[in-house]
């Protein structure tokens, strides 16, 4: 009968620590350090430079350490690890052997995302690399030691949205003082004046004033930025390479018109420090008269209007396919500008060719798409008569006597007086308003001595109405006022036009655009043209 064994179990004691070098040829532990600071002021810019000498020196007084780098990162935040360059050269210096240990002061300064942290350490690790937080005295290669590492991440990342929520609240309250930062860089037309404060910059402003103009002509963006890139037009950051957004932006930027519109986009928090449109979720300031003006506030609202135009330009409607938002041309004036008497649909370009020869011809598209179906009578329209009526129309305005343009001027002047005259005051609307909130305020008291009295409650109610609508009338009455100025000065703006207005031999789109609102085909024969001004109105035969 054979004996049992005895279960035996012997240690194996280990022979290497695991911090012990893996490929050092002098059989030293490579060392590096990573140090930082938050800000670029003097003060921190020296302690950066001080940390480095410091880590330098401890490095190379250990005579079982070989240093293997100072990496140091200055004027970032630590909540992330994305834009911290030489933090992630240090680590990619990790993954390729080259380091045996971290040397940095504290966590916070390795890290105020716990998350990050957390990561980071568990993968140096899992390689045999060791992380030691002075201030801590935590060694992350020892056991039982992310507990802390946890612990103190956490009380640094909550450091992190604390210093942030301060910044946040100290940025709103700059906002709400109407404090206006100026990123001269990125705004052209503007610099920086010897007392602080924004200028303009004349040859810059010069190319603002371009683009806005260019644009009312009824130029395209891409329009725009071909021009501009032909003529050799420097941007903001001096390269001659303009895009559709650039022009974009500049035409719809509130600062040329010396106005700021503060808490356009917001920082959603200072760990994904994603930055989002600000489409209502915080408070915005809108800071009036702050800088210089390099456009008139009635180009910035035509240029608004224009953009909502051709935004709300849609295709007609095709034999295949559904109705859809067109895209605006700047190609043919025409394009935009005539339609068909009949159906109202715009008309289009076109070629024919017959008998080896072209000619071109204005089509309306309703009839072109479904022949009579929708659209009977429309007529086509040769372009060299079609242009020769319009530009005897331009001229035969510009022909007239001084005493004829000076009666349509005051024409135009009567008709938009009459749509501001509503007999009221903007004063005394205000006046009355200061009444009723007085009055309310007694009443208020009265009712809250005597909460269940139906007449006090009830006259309470009828004033709180009249307060709302006096209100509503009074805001009605300052966008009419907003108006009114932007009339007067077109009103100024077509004197001046009329005054330029000369006699020419030759068909010119932009001179179309600039003067005509419409041109209704009437019949084969017979257009109208309704210039962009009340009453100027006239009919051409096309001969």
């Amino acid at each position: 009968m054979e004996q049992a064994l005895e279960r035996r179990v012997q240690m194996i004691p280990a022979t290497r620590k695991i911090t012990d070098p893996r490929s050092s040829h002098h059989g030293k532990q490579r060392v590096a350090a990573y140090c930082r600071v938050s800000t670029n002021n003097k003060e921190q810019i020296n302690s950066y430079e001080a940390q480095k000498v410091y880590y330098t020196q401890k490095i190379e007084e250990n005579p079982d350490w070989e240093l293997a780098g100072i990496f140091a990162d200055r004027g970032l935040s630590g909540t992330s690890l994305k834009k911290r360059d030489n933090f992630n050269k240090m680590i990619a210096a990790c993954k390729r052997g080259r380091i045996d240990t971290i040397l940095t002061k504290s966590l916070s300064r390795f890290a105020r995302n716990t998350v990050d942290c957390l990561e980071t350490v568990r993968m140096l690790r899992a390689r045999g690399i060791g992380v030691i937080f002075e201030k801590e005295n935590i060694n992350t290669l020892t056991e039982s030691n992310e507990f802390l590492i946890t612990l103190f991440s956490g009380f640094a990342q909550a450091e992190s949205e604390s210093l942030s929520g301060n910044i946040a609240r100290g940025k709103m309250m700059s906002m709400q003082a109407g404090n206006v930062p100026f990123q001269y860089k990125k705004l052209l037309g503007y610099r920086e004046g010897e007392d602080g404060k924004p200028e303009i910059d004349p040859e810059e402003a010069k190319t603002v004033r371009r683009i806005y103009r260019r644009y009312l002509e009824g130029c395209s963006l891409s329009q725009i930025q071909r021009e501009l890139e032909a003529d050799h037009v420097p941007t903001a950051q001096g390269i001659q390479r303009w895009s559709y957004q650039v022009i974009h932006n500049i035409l719809t930027n509130e600062r040329y018109i010396g106005d700021a519109l503060l808490g356009k986009t917001y920082v959603l928090d200072c760990i994904s420090k994603e930055v989002r449109k600000n489409n209502g979720e915080r408070p915005q300031y809108y800071v009036e008269n702050n800088h210089p003006a390099i456009i008139p506030r009635e180009w910035f609202q035509r240029v608004k209007e224009e953009m909502t135009r051709r935004a709300s330009k849609r295709k007609v409607m095709q034999r295949h396919g559904k109705t859809e938002l067109g895209k605006y041309s700047a190609k043919y004036a025409l394009s935009e500008l005539l339609v068909c008497g009949e159906c109202g649909t715009p008309y289009k370009r076109c070629t024919w060719a017959r008998n080896g020869k072209k000619r071109i011809v204005w089509r309306c598209i309703s009839r072109l798409e479904f022949g009579t179906k929708y659209c009977h009578d429309s007529p086509t329209l040769d372009e060299e008569k079609l242009h020769k009526a319009i530009l005897e129309a331009l001229n035969e305005f510009a022909q007239a006597d001084s005493e004829v343009k000076e009666d349509m001027l005051n024409f135009t002047r009567l008709v938009w007086a009459g749509q501001e005259a509503d007999g009221t005051s903007l004063i005394s609307l205000k006046q009355h308003l200061g009444g009723i909130t007085a009055e309310q305020a007694l009443l208020l008291d009265r009712v809250l001595e005597n909460m269940n009295d139906p007449d006090l409650n009830a006259q309470l109610k009828a004033l709180m109405d009249e307060k709302q609508a006096v209100q509503e009338q009074i805001q009605a009455m300052e966008q009419e006022a907003a108006q009114s100025e932007n009339r007067m000065s077109r009103m100024a703006e077509l004197r001046e036009w009329m005054a330029k207005l000369g006699v020419n031999t030759e068909y010119n789109d932009e001179q179309v655009r600039m003067a005509v609102e419409r041109i209704t085909v009437v019949d084969a024969e017979t257009i109208q043209i309704k210039f962009r001004y009340p009453g100027l109105e006239m009919d051409k035969k096309l001969n």
